[in-house]
């Protein structure tokens, strides 16, 4: 697995989850069962992983996104 990027914004994760969703490439969100437990505040980001043949690819479209 490879880390695209961290961030503490659900809705800018659900978003690029399903970006990337629409070009064939699972993604994997680390860390949310941590942020919960936190509180929800906000402090730990979650991270937004993909399968390391993927990564390319996946940089490229959150790049052509304006997200990377």
């Amino acid at each position: 697995m490879t880390e695209l990027l961290r961030t503490t914004d659900p809705v800018r994760l659900s978003w690029l989850v399903a970006l990337l969703a629409d070009a064939g490439i699972e993604a994997v969100i680390l860390d949310t069962h941590t942020s919960i437990l936190e509180g929800s505040i906000g402090a730990i980001p979650r991270r937004l992983m993909v399968d390391a043949d993927d990564a390319n690819r996946a940089m490229r479209i959150l790049r052509e996104a304006g997200e990377a």
